[in-house]
């Protein structure tokens, strides 16, 4: 039974002194819009993205969160564009986001209705800069000026 405990309060400490890895897409359409999703607890307009599950790459979680939140397809992942990990990044939790470029096709949907209200299509210029959820104003602003940020 002790040695249970020990194991069940290492894991919990591990699991809550330390930050969850995610992972943020900029999918960009043949057309060369950026599409973006309206999340659902915020109201606020974000890249898609989330939360690495257990067992899975950061390529597999790019894939499958694309597909939840905007119901578009990966064509091809073109570059890593940077590593997010202050600690204020996400106000729920302390999250470490991987930002990547991907190519993407299909027609922008909401899949998963708990998280996401909307999905939409911006050209470059177009963006709802400035009040963006999480940190994604200064992803979008770095991935914009072509550069490489481990922050």
């Amino acid at each position: 039974m002790r040695r249970s405990w020990r194991f069940i309060s290492t894991v919990l400490g591990i699991i809550f002194r330390h930050p969850i890895t995610g992972t943020t897409i900029i999918p960009i359409l043949p057309d060369g819009r950026i599409v973006l999703v309206r999340r659902r607890d915020t109201g606020q307009w974000g890249l898609p993205g989330g939360m690495v599950d257990w067992g899975e790459d950061i390529p597999t979680a790019t894939h499958r969160e694309l597909a939840e939140e905007t119901g578009l397809e990966l064509v091809k992942i073109r570059r890593l564009v940077g590593v997010y990990s202050a600690p204020d990044r996400d106000p729920r939790i302390h999250s470490i986001s991987v930002l990547i470029e991907v190519e993407a096709k299909g027609t922008p949907q909401v899949k998963d209705l708990l998280e996401i209200i909307e999905a939409k299509a911006f050209l470059p210029e177009e963006l709802p800069s400035g009040n963006l959820s999480h940190d994604h104003d200064r992803q979008l602003k770095d991935y914009l000026n072509g550069l490489t940020i481990v922050a």
